[in-house]
């Protein structure tokens, strides 16, 4: 079985830019797809686009995976945390390990000796 072409879309709906995905299903799902499009008078691709968004919705709103998010925005704001005090302490004269690696600028005056 070959896989369709589908022409390029001319204009994006109002949430940006479209992005292509493939989705390998089962020739029976594909025949009830296909059938569910002719009946509401849509292409299958704006069906699996409609079922997409829907599912987004339902998911978005599921209290476990609310949950799991907001763990994973706690682990991205310490990491990003953790980049930042790295950075400053690159890039920061207050680093008290500076003193440690960064050779003396004091100077010692040489008085010179006769004849010299």
């Amino acid at each position: 079985m070959s896989e369709p072409t589908i022409a390029p879309v001319t204009g994006a709906p109002a949430g940006g830019q479209l992005r292509t995905l493939a989705v390998r299903i089962t020739e029976d799902l594909r025949a009830q797809l296909d059938i569910i499009a002719q009946l509401t008078g849509r292409s299958a691709t704006e069906e699996i686009r409609l079922a997409l968004e829907h599912w987004i919705q339902k998911t978005k709103s599921d209290p476990a995976v609310l949950q799991k998010a907001e763990a994973v925005r706690a682990d991205i704001e310490r990491e990003a945390q953790t980049r930042r005090n790295a950075i400053a302490a690159i890039f920061s004269g207050d680093d008290s390990n500076e003193s440690d690696s960064t050779p003396s600028r004091t100077t010692t005056r040489r008085t010179a000796k006769p004849g010299e």
